[in-house]
């Protein structure tokens, strides 16, 4: 029986969810589902969320494999991960990553959607490397440099794909903390924390004005992510700018 690539764990009122798929956590298709999975069990279940790699891995980004096969499973792929960072962005119970090691690509995006960024101390590679490798850096992922990151590092981040060590990512504002002898366990305390102090109705509420604006931005331009399939395969047709917003979009707070 294959093992789950996402776990999730309980513990108290804070849901620890782990990627782990025994490599670079690419995100593939079962991977993404298997998070959203994780995050449904997540909202009915916690007060706070804390999103966690595998050792010396948070995330490798989107698996590349799949967006070049040429079937249908790459279109799904851009999909998938659009929605699972709206997920992110609009969660009505904070979340806070655990970094456990490199991130880049899709994998700092995620970082980016997160609310607290945690990350552990190591030689790890953290940023957005897309345009080194020939790929032009999607609408989704320049919406959310604009939102989280320096503006004075705005550029050399996104387009020149600069790579940070840890502590120069919490300066860029990829991550908050650095240096973390254990990440999880930090990212646990902070997240035990929000859980016990926050009201979570008023917190959804702000959260709707903080990131609404930007996750309707995220929906007109979807087809941005289309980017990355069509530089590995050229004639794949855009993507349509309006696609409907998941069903899965989370409710507002509920001031559990």
């Amino acid at each position: 029986m294959q093992q789950s690539t996402v776990t999730m764990s309980l513990l108290d009122s804070v849901a620890i969810i782990t990627m782990d798929d025994g490599k670079v956590n690419a995100l593939g298709l079962d991977l993404i589902d298997a998070l959203s999975g994780a995050l449904d069990a997540a909202e009915a279940e916690a007060r706070a969320v804390v999103l966690a790699g595998r050792p010396g891995v948070f995330s490798a980004g989107l698996d590349l494999n799949t967006l070049q096969i040429g079937d249908p499973d790459g279109l799904k792929l851009i999909h998938k991960a659009t929605d699972v960072c709206l997920r992110l962005l609009e969660f009505p119970q904070p979340v806070v990553a655990a970094c456990t090691g490199h991130a880049v690509a899709l994998g700092a995006g995620l970082l980016l959607c997160c609310d607290i960024r945690i990350c552990a101390a190591g030689d790890f590679k953290i940023g957005f490397n897309e345009v080194s490798i020939g790929i032009p850096m999607p609408e989704l992922m320049v919406g959310l440099a604009r939102e989280r990151l320096s503006r004075r590092h705005l550029m050399m981040a996104v387009a020149t794909a600069q790579i940070y060590t840890p502590p120069e990512a919490v300066e860029v504002g990829f991550l908050d903390r650095a240096g973390s002898s254990n990440p999880t366990r930090d990212a646990l305390q902070v997240a035990t924390d929000l859980a016990r102090r926050l009201d979570l109705g008023a917190f959804a509420d702000t959260r709707q004005v903080i990131c609404g604006r930007f996750a309707d931005t995220i929906l007109r331009h979807a087809g941005g992510l289309m980017e990355i399939r069509r530089s590995l395969i050229p004639d794949v047709p855009p993507l349509s700018k309006d696609r409907p917003r998941s069903k899965n979009r989370p409710r507002r707070g509920t001031g559990r």
